[in-house]
């Protein structure tokens, strides 16, 4: 079992090698009986999100990555499928 603060500080890669950046906060949608955590805050918009602000506009590469998206976690970073 993992706790979400596992997730944080690691650096955040595609299959292909490609580096996102590093996952500074995971969201995470809360219902009655669980938490679901629904994709991972990554890079520089990553770091403003996880201080509570958000840009009113979107730039390519600051959206969350979905947790779908995530294909493994090893030692200290997290391969994704890879982006268009």
């Amino acid at each position: 079992m993992r706790t979400l603060s596992s997730l944080v500080k690691r650096e955040v890669v595609t299959e292909g090698g490609r580096k996102l950046g590093t996952c500074y906060d995971v969201r995470a949608e809360l219902t009655q009986s669980s938490l679901k955590v629904t994709g991972l805050c990554v890079g520089r918009g990553g770091w403003v999100e996880h201080f509570g602000m958000r840009r009113k506009q979107r730039t390519r590469g600051h959206d969350p990555v979905p947790w779908e998206a995530v294909v493994r976690i090893e030692g200290d970073r997290i391969v994704v499928h890879d982006i268009q």
